[in-house]
Order: structure tokens, then C-alpha cells, then sequence
């Protein structure tokens, strides 16, 4: 279990104020929340990339950005062997993303799906404990996230890692979260773990997203 205690503000804004989480591990926790509750700090917080005040136990972190944050003049192999040295576990997570074809591209021959799953690739050939996903799903069109979220969860069931995913789509949280928080002002104000198999049809989803969207409003 990852215990969180922290305080944070930025200037005379204050974002959290003893604020406390616990973070199952082998999880993924999806958190919702409007703009500025509070969502990307609480990464950032953990991830050890900003100032804080309270207790947050040193994790390594791999970290999925909105946008992928490929290295440009490497291609992809390149940008997953800055993670990984290891050839065929390079290669195996290329299959895995279905990305083998484009080992030899550089980012600027991807397409925006195809640049995330490369993201996605890195942040699980790093040996990390937890990975941080920050909207990682956002610019994509509806038949891409679904096709990556699929991706993910087949990468992650074969280790079953932490993971805390932001988003402010309710839809994305109930198909691959375990646990659902919103955030708002910097406080819980809803916590739900719904009930069913990962990645969840949110078509039998309705009286947990009806709850969710009336949270958020």
C-alpha cells in the first residue's frame, strides 16, 4: 500500500491541505477531477518532480505524459533503448504494442496513437514501481482510445503494476481503473471501485457513470 500525507501550495493558492491516499498496489487508480482540483499535482507529488510537505514514500516512476515526448532525432527503437538496453525485451514490447513495423520510424512518421503506445512501451520497459499517466488518452479520437487502453491493460496484465491514471473522462476511468476518486479543491469527494472485469463495458456502467458525472458537476 502506498501511503500519501501531503500539503502543497503555490504561492497563496493552496492545492492540498493535509490531504491523505492510499494507493493499492497491483491497482490502477483512476483519478477525475475539473481543471485545477488538483489531478496533475498529485502526480507530480508523487513522482518527486515538485516541492511538497508531508510523507510520500520514494518510488521509482515512469510517467505518461498528455503528449508522448519522444526523443525526435532517435527513432523508435532508439527512444525505447534509452530505457532499456535489452534487445529482446525491446523488441518483445514492440510486438506487444503491435509497433515491430515501426522500429525504424522516428516520431515524426507517427501517427498521435502510434507515438502514445511508444510512450506506453517506455513507461513499462522502465523498471519502475508505479506508473503516473497524466491524460495520456486526450487527443485521441474515440477508436483509438479504446484500441490503447486494450494495449495497456494486456501490457499490464502480464505485471500487474501500479498505476494511477488521470483523466477528466468519466468513460475512461470506469474501463481500465479498479478504483475511482474525485478530486475537487484538492479533497476526495467521491470514492467508488466498481464492480466488474477490467477493461470494463461502460454500457453496463450507467448507475456508476450517472454517479461520477453528478460529482463532477
Amino acid at each position: 500500500m502506498l501511503e500519501i500525507s501531503l500539503s502543497k501550495k503555490y504561492g497563496d493558492l493552496i492545492v492540498y491541505d493535509s490531504f491523505k491516499l492510499s494507493v493499492e498496489e497491483g491497482k490502477i487508480l483512476g483519478v477525475l477531477g475539473e481543471s485545477g482540483s488538483g489531478k496533475t499535482t498529485l502526480l507530480n507529488c508523487i513522482a518527486g518532480l515538485t516541492q511538497y510537505e508531508g510523507n510520500i514514500r520514494k518510488l521509482k516512476c515512469s510517467y505518461v505524459f498528455q503528449s508522448p515526448r519522444l526523443v525526435p532525432n532517435l527513432t523508435v527503437r532508439e527512444n525505447l533503448r534509452l530505457i532499456c538496453k535489452n534487445e529482446k525485451a525491446v523488441n518483445d514490447m514492440l510486438e506487444r504494442v503491435c509497433l515491430s513495423d515501426k522500429a525504424e520510424s522516428y516520431p515524426v512518421g507517427l501517427s498521435g496513437g502510434q507515438a502514445q503506445r511508444v510512450s506506453l512501451a517506455r513507461a513499462f520497459l522502465f523498471d519502475s514501481e508505479i506508473i503516473l499517466m497524466d491524460e495520456p488518452l486526450s487527443s485521441l479520437d474515440l477508436r483509438l482510445k479504446k484500441q490503447i487502453m486494450e494495449l495497456f491493460l494486456s501490457v499490464w496484465q502480464s505485471d500487474r503494476r501500479t498505476a494511477v491514471f488521470v483523466t477528466h473522462d468519466v468513460d475512461e476511468a470506469l474501463a481500465i481503473s479498479h478504483r475511482i476518486i474525485v478530486l475537487r479543491s484538492g479533497e476526495i469527494k467521491y470514492d467508488i471501485s466498481p464492480a466488474g472485469q477490467l477493461p470494463r463495458d461502460v454500457s453496463t456502467c450507467a448507475q456508476y457513470r450517472a454517479e461520477l458525472i453528478s460529482r463532477l458537476l
